[in-house]
């Protein structure tokens, strides 16, 4: 065969968006590397994925594999995105159901894979992997602070008791934590992190927690999204006391300025464009919460309100939650867009929008943002304060780690429900773009772009983590 001599990566990424490309932009820096990269997927996910580089197209081989029908799941739901965040039980269930075929597909592979990298979701991988004597590595897509909030796998899969007994507890620094941290959950987040939690076990009778923890427990390595620059030490406290095995950060996969699925813009970038070049350097607000939250009618009407109250120019991207109802409008106050259309204060965008292109410009002087991890790394890349909004998983985490870092302020919620007023999200806003007082904030988020907009720092991680799979496979042969 002509490939039986290359390197060859099986990449497992989960039904999301925000999973799916990290793993694709580690194949594409591996296929530079010289690796035969096999990324699989189902048919529409493939469908979504940008278009691979022609130099390495031929080393990406996009694997497609379809999943088994469960109940409760439409026929178009292939990922996180086609589903309001409390049905994806029902997604994680079809993705589980992969086992068989993915077995089957890994033992017919030619050339046989050397590694086996996969996602969370896939807790279930390890056990194949050693049947079939085929390393295994566990990619982490969230920071390493995330991961020792979660704490050891053996607590997380419930074979050793878990010190953290009451809401309060929970609530705490995990007593694992050695030094001083403000990275908590609200009380708000943990009671809808519970929902969501008691909801997935009804439907996947597999506990998230035992997934986390499996899929920690059978890797031969945790390979890390993160960077010891930016969090040395949560990383070592992660390999020390957490994983208790290798921990391999593989630097931040910063986008690049023509990174490929920014590119094919056309007509849309040239709109977007035109209204940013109108705008005064550094004074609009860019606003997007992520492709799966799924904010309540309030909350956007006082997120609709809050940023007409600022006053400030803003650009903002609206991705339609998805219902099994149909009924996927994203409700703003009644006016509101005729207003901010007569008065050129605001830019709606409905749908899919080039967000590095739009941080990359000018006139961009923060970002409100839900703290995910992939919008972190692109907005502290271009040196844009914050003004955090938290909605779902880790997103809270980060954002208090990013608050200690004092990269940009959290807007203020009720602690049990989680409401926020017009009024804060206006005062937030107007602290870190214009004021006087949130100007270490913008200072100390032009600082990041040493190590988040970095790219030969982050290359020369590659470098070390394609050594390590090399090195590898040598001592295993």
């Amino acid at each position: 065969m002509e490939n039986e001599d290359i390197p060859h990566v099986v990449m497992v990424p989960w039904l999301a968006m925000g999973h799916l490309i990290p793993f694709l932009e580690l194949s594409k820096c591996l296929a530079l590397k010289g690796f035969l990269i096999s990324f699989i997927s189902t048919p529409k996910n493939i469908e979504k994925l940008p278009k691979i580089p022609e130099n390495i197209s031929s080393l990406i081989n996009l694997v497609k594999i379809q999943l088994p029908q469960v109940d409760n799941l439409p026929d178009y739901a292939e990922s996180t995105i086609d589903l309001p965040s409390d049905k994806v039980h029902y997604l994680m269930k079809a993705f589980d159901g992969l086992q068989v075929s993915l077995a089957s597909y890994l033992e017919n592979s030619v050339p046989i894979p050397n590694w086996i990298i996969y996602d969370s979701a896939a807790y279930w991988l390890p056990p194949i992997a050693n049947k079939l004597g085929i390393p295994c590595a566990y990619f982490c897509l969230v920071n390493a602070a995330t991961i020792a909030w979660n704490g050891p796998p053996s607590i997380l899969m419930g074979i050793t008791e878990n010190p953290r007994k009451t809401l309060e507890d929970i609530l705490g620094v995990p007593p694992w934590v050695p030094f001083p941290s403000k990275v908590v959950y609200r009380l708000h987040e943990i009671l809808r992190l519970m929902k969501i939690y008691n909801e997935d076990n009804n439907v996947t009778d597999v506990p998230q927690g035992y997934r986390a923890g499996s899929s920690v427990q059978g890797a031969d390595v945790v390979f890390i999204r993160s960077c010891t620059e930016f969090e040395s030490d949560w990383l070592q406290l992660v390999e020390q006391k957490i994983c208790q095995k290798p921990v391999v950060p593989i630097g931040l996969l910063p986008p690049s300025s023509a990174r490929s699925y920014d590119n094919d813009n056309g007509e849309i970038w040239r709109e977007i464009s035109e209204w940013l070049d109108k705008q005064k350097k550094e004074s609009v607000v860019y606003v997007s919460i992520g492709t799966e939250a799924t904010p309540t009618e309030e909350e956007v009407v006082e997120l609709a309100l809050g940023l007409e109250l600022s006053q400030l120019p803003f650009f903002w991207v609206i991705r339609n939650p998805k219902s099994l109802s149909g009924d996927d409008s994203f409700k703003l106050p009644d006016g509101f867009e005729d207003r901010i259309s007569v008065s050129g204060q605001g830019y709606i965008c409905k749908g899919w929008a080039p967000q590095v292109r739009i941080l990359a410009h000018p006139s961009i002087g923060g970002f409100l943002t839900h703290c995910g991890w992939n919008s972190i790394i692109e907005s502290l890349g271009l040196g844009r304060a914050l003004i955090m909004l938290p909605f779902l998983g880790e997103q809270g985490l980060n954002a208090r780690m990013l608050e200690e870092r004092k990269v940009g302020i959290e807007i203020p919620r009720d602690e049990r429900d989680g409401s926020f007023t017009r009024d804060s999200v206006a005062k937030s806003l107007r602290m870190v773009i214009v004021d006087d007082d949130g100007e270490p904030f913008r200072t100390k988020a032009r600082e990041m772009i040493g190590i988040f907009g970095d790219r030969d720092l982050h290359d020369q991680y590659i470098d070390k983590f394609v050594r390590y799979l090399q090195d590898y496979k040598l001592k295993e042969t």
